[in-house]
């Protein structure tokens, strides 16, 4: 099971995830407490997360991130709504 760190409001959340989850839908559902999340469409950019480690496991961004993150993307910026994470990452949310 992939394990996930979240750097969020200077406290740091870990955690494992099941393989291929989705890291709003668990917010969603209350499995992944302290992730923000607004509309999980990609619409939004409110799940907007920096990878800090672990980025090389993750598809390579999708239109709606091209779209809405720009330039962002090359700062290590993706939308946790697109994301599905399939092994260990380090996360930073402000």
């Amino acid at each position: 099971m992939p394990n996930v760190k979240l750097h969020h409001n200077g406290e740091l959340y870990e955690q494992e995830v099941a393989a291929n989850s989705n890291l709003v839908v668990l917010a969603g559902i209350k499995k992944f407490p302290h992730l923000k999340y607004g509309c999980g469409m990609g619409k939004c950019t409110k799940c907007m997360v920096t990878v800090l480690a672990g980025g090389e496991a993750l598809a390579e961004p999708n239109w709606k991130e091209n779209k809405m993150l720009g330039d962002k993307l090359n700062n290590g910026c993706r939308l946790a709504c697109q994301l599905y994470i399939s092994d260990d990452i380090e996360i930073r949310q402000e």
